[in-house]
């Protein structure tokens, strides 16, 4: 499966656990047996990966949410974010633009045009934060 895919799959996953109670393995095999959307190894490993420091992750996504609390973004929203946030700090194979660019896709593909918007302008806000902790430079035109 391409990168794209195994993100998109594993934001099914996420978004889906929202609603649930069941374990990370109990959604796997329900996809599975499901079959709506191809899922490999790779994408149930990133669904649990991100699942596991999805406390973190809501304190990161906060701290660049300046309009909504965590608790009040959109559930497809806060998937998004949660994975690029995730993809950011790491995936060293994934670059910081990459992570952002699939996370407004998949954004504006689930949600409504305003949510990206707001997909969007929280993860400008994380990723000049990240780059300038990190020492890298970023800019607009990039």
């Amino acid at each position: 499966m391409k990168r794209s895919e195994v993100r998109e799959a594993a934001f099914f996953m996420l978004f889906e656990k929202q609603f649930r109670d069941d374990t990370c393995e109990e959604i796997a095999a329900i996809e599975r047996e499901a079959e709506e959307f191809p899922l490999c190894t790779d994408a149930i490993e990133l669904f649990e990966k991100i699942n596991e420091k999805t406390t973190e992750l809501d304190s990161v996504i906060s701290g660049f949410s300046e309009k909504r609390r965590v608790n009040r973004i959109g559930k497809v929203s806060l998937t998004v974010l949660r994975i690029a946030v995730y993809e950011c700090l790491y995936e060293e194979n994934v670059p910081v633009n990459v992570a952002i660019s699939e996370a407004v896709h998949l954004s504006e593909k689930y949600s409504f045009e305003s949510d990206t918007a707001f997909v969007n302008g929280v993860l400008g806000a994380f990723a000049r934060s990240f780059a300038e902790k990190n020492g890298s430079v970023t800019s607009d035109n990039e």
